[in-house]
């Protein structure tokens, strides 16, 4: 069997911690180690640009009108375009404009640049690579061995408590829900707290859009099953645990459970 390198680590960042870890039958520790660096540099400059709680961010100053979409960088501006298309995508149900304080890309930006460190690595020679942000994960490459990852999502009333696997190899998976930070999530047709869906995870290959589409979810509960019949959004699925009655259902295109 060809030698592994292997490597993970943790970073704190995002208000969380991101957990990394990254594998190759290529390249050796080093090099991994390398490409974790620079994911560690990558994740502070997102921090530092779209931070809600820092006030020297440009998400800060949008907020407080000190500056206008159009003078912002690059990266804040791309972010700003996306959230439009998944604002769209979602008939409105994410909204990072409808939020109070005004524009918080956060249900975005954290599945986009999980992606993006999945990048950052293969770079550097990684092969089987997970990016776990705290409900939003990107992997690539499987497990080891053409095994998938298995992502498990856990009981929102109860963290140790596992109650479906999904097998992923290449793509997103990010979860919305109470978990550890309560009702969090506001309905922006409303303005008052979401109530449509206790948990709602999506699967996909963009990160980004599968969190922006999993808040959607915890706003329309059984109603967000029509988001997926939309021609963009066919290689996404979904599975929802229903507020009131705690039941679950799922699109039609779910990945592989081993359940």
């Amino acid at each position: 069997m060809t030698d592994r390198a292997h490597v993970q680590t943790e970073i704190d960042t995002w208000g969380t911690i991101l957990l990394v870890d990254a594998a190759s039958t290529r390249v050796d520790e080093a090099s991994l180690n390398t490409g974790i660096d620079e994911v560690k540099s990558y994740v502070k400059l997102i921090d530092e640009l779209f931070s809600p709680f820092k006030e020297t961010s440009e998400v800060s100053k949008l907020r407080r009108k000190e500056i206008n979409i159009e003078q912002a960088t690059p990266l804040v501006q791309e972010i700003w375009q996306l959230c439009e298309r998944a604002r769209e995508l979602t008939r409105g149900s994410f909204d990072p404009w409808a939020v109070k304080k005004g524009f918080d890309p956060s249900g975005y930006v954290k599945g986009w640049a999980a992606d993006n460190c999945i990048s950052i690595l293969k770079k550097h020679g990684a092969e089987n690579i997970q990016i776990n942000a705290a409900g939003d994960i990107s992997v690539a490459g499987g497990f080891q061995d053409g095994k998938p990852w298995s992502i498990g999502i856990r009981d929102p009333d109860n963290k140790f408590h596992i109650v479906k696997i999904f097998e992923v190899s290449d793509g997103a998976i990010a979860t919305s829900g109470t978990y550890e930070i309560g009702s969090h999530i506001t309905d922006p047709h409303t303005g008052l707290i979401a109530i449509g869906a206790l948990s709602a995870t999506v699967i996909g290959p963009d990160g980004g859009l599968a969190d922006a589409l999993a808040t959607a979810l915890i706003v329309d509960g059984q109603d967000g099953a029509a988001l997926f019949t939309q021609p963009e959004l066919a290689d996404y699925s979904a599975w929802v645990i229903n507020r009131h009655d705690k039941t679950a259902w799922g699109t039609t295109n779910l990945p592989n459970s081993p359940e």
